[in-house]
């Protein structure tokens, strides 16, 4: 018998003027129907959608859940101070009791880099900074030094630390072949997103793994997929949101005529979309599912049934 698939799921519904409640709902609601975790991006600057600050937010949300974990997609390094951010992922940790998964990122929005004083091309360097400084003050390494009366050094430590140990769990989102470098060469997994097709991701994960063995790094048994997924068993509601979510994606650029749906997203009834996450298991070593929530193209109440029947075909 093949292994269970982990699944998660992004917010579905977000809005930065009622979030924090909202938020929690919806985790709420992922943990009732026994999802792994429940996963916030992070946006600066953009009106109603903006979400500068996952990790307070799920520092909310972890007050109204028990076990679902609390994980960021892509929490931005490079506008960051290393140790402040070490401190807030350590307090999230803490409150959570060790649920944190700490998905990393280096961002891309031209006005957040200007707005933090950050120069754009230093962007994978200064990750690659706070990320080193970040592990060790987690380690127990001094972060610093006193000055005591006696004129002594005494060494400074974080506190408190994560629960977890010897930190989190942390997976790199990486897009383009530098961004892949640079996670493989960390050794830590890698991320998808959710808008590359799968033959795209074939290739990813190849030099990914490639970019581990160069490193001496080890093979790692964690392969986390995010795909925008939606399952019906309505076949016209299938059809209306399967040429509402090409329009759009035709729309926004994020997509070019002639691309198939299908490389990219699971749209269908239950036996389409269980036939297209065996396809990626075989093709990837998919092991964890984050079925990406924001879709414009359903309803609340149809898109909380797809999260019932996305469960309902991993139990």
């Amino acid at each position: 018998m093949k292994p269970t698939l982990t699944v998660a799921t992004t917010a579905w519904s977000l809005n930065n003027r009622q979030s924090g409640p909202q938020l929690a709902e919806q985790a709420e609601i992922a943990e009732s129907l026994n999802y792994h975790s429940f996963w916030l991006p992070e946006n600066h600057f953009n009106g109603g959608g903006s979400l500068p600050s996952p990790l307070m937010l799920l520092a909310a949300i972890s007050s109204r859940t028990k076990k679902i974990k609390l994980a960021t997609t892509s929490y931005l390094l490079p506008i960051r101070h290393p140790i402040q951010a070490a401190e807030e992922v350590a307090v999230l940790d803490q409150l959570s009791q060790g649920r944190v998964i700490l998905g990393i990122g280096r961002g891309f929005q031209s006005s957040m880099f200007s707005v933090f004083n950050v120069d754009p091309k230093l962007k994978r360097q200064k990750f690659s900074s706070t990320l080193k400084q970040m592990l060790a003050a987690w380690s127990g390494e001094s972060v610093g030094e006193e000055l005591m009366a006696d004129g002594s050094l005494k060494p400074i430590h974080l506190s408190p630390l994560p629960v977890q140990k010897p930190h989190p769990p942390i997976w790199v989102a990486a897009f383009g072949p530098l961004a892949l470098k640079q996670a493989g060469t960390l050794g830590l997994p890698y991320l998808a997103s959710p808008i590359e097709t799968i033959q795209v991701l074939v290739e990813n994960y190849r030099q990914h793994n490639e970019h581990l063995a160069s490193s001496g790094k080890q093979m790692l048994d964690t392969v986390p997929v995010m795909r925008t997924i939606f399952v019906c068993k309505d076949y016209k509601k299938i059809r209306n949101v399967r040429q509402q979510v090409e329009k759009n994606a035709l729309l926004s650029g994020r997509r070019s005529p002639g691309d198939n749906l299908d490389d990219w997203a699971l749209i269908g009834d239950p036996d389409f979309v269980r036939a297209g996450l065996d396809k990626y298991r075989a093709q990837l070593g998919m092991t964890h599912l984050i079925a990406s929530g924001r879709m414009a193209e359903t309803s609340s109440e149809d898109y909380l049934n797809s999260l019932q029947l996305l469960a309902e075909l991993n139990s």
